[in-house]
């Protein structure tokens, strides 16, 4: 074969040399997640065991498939495992995408997509007590923790960062850590399963104005509950059926109530730290557009409750995530508001420790 002198090709020549050469078409063989993985490898790296995996699927699957394969699509399974780790890796979706050789752009559509499906099935799991036997048996489980009386559920709010949204309102949702966020309400049982999410307020509301503003609040003024009531703590208004802690402690049965409270209602800080520890992208933040973020925040919600239903453990720290920087993050998502004594339901909190608390 003759050597060309590379000084002695016209530049016109290699112009066209370089523009006629096809890049080939790459056609990425696709992994079989679900298989190639052990159950303890399945469960580390998807915070969710295979079988939990499959029954979620069932759910989903028919709203996930191609309906042909011209280019090699991602299989339902692969969506839902692809998501999941989004969801456990702290959405770095480059790092997610290599799991099944695809680029930043779809997999930030498919967990768009999926999360929007998980999402909606919510009503599935998350679901205050709707009966008078589940009231009963969600008051023991409360009662049985540290004696107070009648309570179903703990509230409080937990922000979830996010990137700034840009445009007029973007400063509404800088929070006072001076961060961007959201504020998302919960309510949790005695067994640390969210009985009820609210996810779409900006990062600087009060927890207050969500409440009010809530279906929760409409349905206890309706008497949806009976004499059953919430606990929360002193950044809530005081009220027939939500119940906060004395901030000035005059007697003894006003000790026993807030230490009482402070047990009782310890379990939402802690519903927010094992959801925080199961899927990491809601301690760090989540890097999409705002109804992306509402989606994914709704839908780790359902995924934990359907993990705790299930009887799953708590999955292990990721190993490219360091655990001390875990735990920074999910403090990072608790605000304190100070605290202020409202006595619009002060009676009804008076009459409580009168019977129940200053006897003890």
């Amino acid at each position: 074969m003759e050597l060309i002198d590379v000084d002695d090709v016209d530049v016109v020549d290699m112009v066209d040399i370089v523009e006629n050469i096809r890049i080939p078409r790459q056609i990425h063989i696709r992994r079989n997640l679900f298989n190639i993985y052990s159950n303890v490898e399945f469960f580390r790296r998807f915070r969710l065991e295979k079988g939990t995996a499959l029954y979620l699927l069932e759910k989903i699957e028919h709203r996930l498939e191609y309906f042909h394969n011209r280019n090699n699509s991602i299989s339902p399974m692969n969506q839902l495992l692809l998501t999941l780790r989004a969801y456990a890796s702290a959405g770095h979706f480059v790092a997610v995408g290599d799991f099944v050789h695809a680029d930043k752009s779809t997999v930030c559509k498919i967990v768009s997509k999926v999360s929007r499906l998980i999402a909606s099935i919510a009503r599935e799991f998350i679901y205050m007590p709707r009966n008078e036997v589940e009231i009963a048996s969600a008051q023991n489980k409360f009662y049985d923790i540290a004696g107070f009386p009648r309570v179903i559920g703990a509230i409080d709010g937990c922000h979830i960062k996010i990137q700034s949204q840009g445009g007029a309102d973007a400063e509404i949702y800088r929070n006072r850590k001076g961060y961007f966020s959201v504020n998302v309400q919960a309510v949790t049982s005695a067994d640390l399963l969210f009985q009820d999410i609210v996810a779409r307020w900006p990062g600087s509301t009060h927890d207050t104005t969500i409440f009010r503003n809530s279906r929760l609040m409409h349905r206890f003024n309706n008497g949806d509950f009976g004499n059953s009531i919430l606990l929360g703590d002193s950044g809530y208004m005081n009220l027939s059926y939500l119940f906060t802690p004395f901030l000035n402690v005059q007697n003894d049965g006003e000790r026993n109530y807030n230490r009482s409270h402070v047990q009782s209602r310890v379990k939402v800080e802690n519903l927010f730290g094992v959801w925080k520890r199961r899927f990491p992208i809601i301690a760090y933040g989540c890097r999409m557009k705002l109804e992306n973020v509402l989606c994914v925040t709704v839908a780790t919600a359902v995924l934990h409750n359907l993990a705790r239903l299930r009887g799953e453990p708590e999955p292990p720290i990721e190993n490219l995530i360091m655990e001390h920087e875990l735990q920074q993050a999910i403090r990072d998502g608790d605000i304190p508001l100070a605290a202020e004594e409202n006595d619009l339901g002060y009676d009804y909190r008076r009459h409580l420790v009168d019977i129940y608390f200053s006897r003890l």
